[in-house]
């Protein structure tokens, strides 16, 4: 008799029983992904509400193209958002309220992708009521003003820094951490205005990772650009360079061929972008992505949990495994701050840390981004994770109970 027959019978069992188990824990949410649209999906009324918008606007397709005249022509009246959306008097007051205390401006292409204002792309783009009624934010929650050795400067961290060198964006959304410093004109920070920022970077070889921000520093134009990172470049002490912006999701006719080349001539070039809804990954986002990576840059994704937005966990999901589609990393998931006009988007911290659970182990890792808090008075990102080490061994320091993705209590020994 073959005694081996049984014992492959049985692993044989055992691995399709898992195969089932696995397949029942996926299952909810492929039936719940199909009910979340991405851009391409939406390609037909976003490319119908383009065409709405060039009519409104007197504008052909060449000038829809061009990221210069997407800027030039942000939208930032309620009577033109009312000719595209229909929007009722009620809601034009609102917005003109809301523009009194705190600045608005949608980028063409942007408004192209929102369905309407209560949608998830609506709601981080169209000024709301819940603005002006928020008396728990504060200005500058992260205490940046605070933790600024020189003009232009951020640090808090020991060997990393940022620059802050515009206040300009393609959209100000609404849901904006620096919002504070929006102010009424759209600049640049000068050469000269720089001068003491690079002195610092010059002055201080610790400094291995310098991170240019605003507003959107992909905003500035590229001479002024390739200057600044040619600077940078100098400083042999300084490793990386990163870049934060939106353009890609906001204004992607900004990743031109010549940005690019200004980009690939100062490797390395990491930059971190903030897609926050499976609906902002369209055909011409995938582009810009494209032309990136293949100037050598390295993409990752801040998104923000948003209420209303995207605090559901098919939704996160679906947004990071379509983000690795497009070859944009998700990097970090932010607990929204306590910016003052922003706090009808907090979410409990519990909801953060639920979604969290329903990624770890549900999808591949490199789709399971950091969920972090920027810690209030300027001391930086607190990772939050699940518990997963339950309690270590009193008597056997070397004996562990950990907590699995799948809620099993299993021992570990070192």
């Amino acid at each position: 008799m073959n005694w081996q027959k049984p014992k492959v019978f049985w692993k044989h069992y055992r691995a399709k029983k898992r195969t089932f188990q696995l397949k029942e824990q996926i299952s909810d949410y492929l039936a719940e992904k199909e009910r979340i649209p991405t851009g391409f999906n939406l390609q037909e009324e976003i490319l119908a509400r383009q065409e709405k918008i060039r009519q409104i606007l007197k504008a052909d397709e060449a000038c829809w193209q061009d990221w210069r005249w997407q800027l030039k022509n942000r939208i930032t009246s309620e009577e033109t958002l009312a000719q595209i959306f229909n929007l009722a008097e009620n809601q034009k007051m609102t917005i003109k309220q809301v523009n009194k205390k705190f600045r608005w401006a949608i980028s063409p292409y942007y408004a192209s992708l929102i369905g309407s204002p209560g949608d998830p792309i609506g709601k981080q783009a169209i000024p709301s009521l819940e603005e002006i009624k928020d008396r728990q934010g504060v200005k500058d929650p992260m205490a940046e003003e605070l933790t600024s050795p020189v003009l232009g400067i951020t640090r808090r961290y020991p060997d990393r820094l940022i620059i802050n060198v515009t206040n300009q964006c393609a959209m100000f959304c609404r849901h904006c951490q620096r919002r504070r410093n929006i102010g009424e004109v759209d600049r640049y920070k000068t050469k000269l205005s720089l001068a003491a920022a690079l002195a610092y970077i010059g002055a201080n070889p610790e400094i291995r990772d310098v991170l240019l921000t605003g507003g959107d520093a992909l905003l500035l134009p590229d001479k002024y650009l390739d200057w600044l990172l040619g600077k940078l470049d100098k400083n042999k002490h300084v490793e990386i360079k990163r870049i934060g912006t939106r353009t890609i999701v906001t204004l992607p006719q900004r990743i031109t061929p010549e940005l690019c080349a200004v980009l690939e001539a100062h490797p390395p070039i990491y930059i971190n972008t903030q897609f926050n809804h499976p609906r902002e990954i369209t055909p011409e986002a995938a582009r810009a992505c494209e032309r990136l990576v293949k100037a050598g840059v390295v993409l990752g994704n801040q998104a923000v949990l948003l209420k209303g937005v995207n605090n559901d966990p098919a939704v996160i999901k679906k947004l990071h495994q379509e983000l690795l589609k497009i070859r944009v990393r998700p990097y970090y998931l932010f607990q929204a701050k306590q910016v003052k006009g922003t706090g009808h988007f907090i979410t409990p911290l519990e909801e953060g840390i639920a979604i969290m659970e329903k990624l770890q182990g549900y999808t591949s890792g490199l789709a399971v981004p950091t969920f972090i808090i920027n810690a209030p008075g300027g001391y930086g990102k607190v990772p939050v994770l699940p518990q997963y080490v339950i309690r270590q061994d009193k008597q056997n320091k070397n004996k562990w109970l950990l907590h699995t993705w799948e809620k099993r209590s299993i021992p570990y020994l070192e």
